[in-house]
């Protein structure tokens, strides 16, 4: 897939969210990038650069207070190959964007790992 195709499709996950989630976003930045940087593996101690396929980085909002200003924008960073990687089909793709998105910008609102995991196990049962 081209990366016009893939940001087309990491906007559309965005612009899908339910507006309460999107008017929050604050000072967050989403970018592509075809693989995580040697630093973002290296600070993730990953075995593997294919396992990242999103990456949140910043401050998220639940630890945010009044000296929280004149901030770079938090960074949110989808990974095509490795999402590619993971994916049989276009739709597969597609899909995998939305969750990688939904999972990040969860991040950004101080849900961690954990319970992520948890509320995806349970959704797909």
């Amino acid at each position: 897939m081209d990366r016009q195709e893939f940001d087309a499709i990491v906007f559309k996950a965005i612009e899908t969210l339910p507006l309460e989630f999107r008017s929050k976003l604050e000072n967050v930045d989403v970018l592509v990038e075809d693989w995580p940087s040697p630093q973002q593996i290296s600070q993730l101690r990953l075995r593997n650069k294919a396992q990242l396929l999103g990456l949140y980085e910043g401050v998220p909002q639940t630890k945010r207070d009044s000296s929280y200003n004149l901030v770079l924008p938090d960074r949110i960073t989808i990974f095509q190959k490795p999402i590619e990687m993971n994916c049989r089909s276009d739709k597969e793709i597609e899909d995998e964007i939305g969750r990688v998105v939904r999972h990040e910008i969860a991040h950004h609102f101080g849900i961690g790992d954990a319970t992520l995991y948890k509320i995806e196990r349970q959704k797909s049962k």
